[in-house]
């Protein structure tokens, strides 16, 4: 299996903001896109973002969420599509270390032990911390972890959730736009 994630979320650097700056100047934007192959399924997800940086240390905005998946151990092979919307808040404590939250809408699609391509909602509020270490003046490595409050365990073989665990782990190499 051949696994390849690139995050692009731009950030804000060390250099103070200006006492007014225009609106255009608190805008950031970025995003994510992973793909990943195997045997047994394909994996496409993009992810956009855009932001609006609140104070020198507070940053919200929205991330939008799409996600195809093949599924190839049913025959004939199904196809998902899965969006969402996540609005966040990151407060820069000190230095790289940062407090992230979030709220995620996922409409998603999943396949059924019979082959069938069903559709829910789920909804998450998740919460953590990261760091984020900038290379440059406008890109820099991030490590987060986040803890999904509305993580459900399935009950049965009949249940199906966007996520196999509570704890959601984002690292990657940032870039801003």
């Amino acid at each position: 299996m051949v696994f390849v994630s690139i995050n692009a979320i731009a950030q804000w650097g060390e250099e103070p903001m200006d006492e007014k700056p225009a609106f255009k100047d608190r805008i950031f934007t970025g995003g994510g896109f992973g793909l990943s192959f195997s045997s047994q399924y394909d994996f496409i997800s993009v992810s956009p973002i855009i932001g609006y940086q609140i104070t020198p240390r507070l940053a919200g905005g929205f991330n939008f969420i799409y996600r195809y998946t093949k599924f190839k151990y049913v025959t004939p092979s199904v196809s998902t599509h899965d969006y969402g919307v996540s609005p966040f808040l990151r407060f820069q404590v000190y230095g790289p270390l940062f407090l992230h939250t979030e709220y995620e809408y996922l409409n998603y699609e999943y396949v059924t032990y019979g082959g069938q391509s069903v559709r829910n909602s789920y909804s998450s509020f998740m919460a953590g911390g990261g760091l984020f270490q900038p290379i440059g003046r406008r890109a820099g490595f991030f490590a987060m972890a986040l803890y999904n409050f509305s993580y459900r365990n399935p009950t049965s073989r009949n249940d199906y959730y966007p996520y196999s665990s509570p704890w959601v782990l984002r690292v990657g190499i940032t870039a801003g736009f």
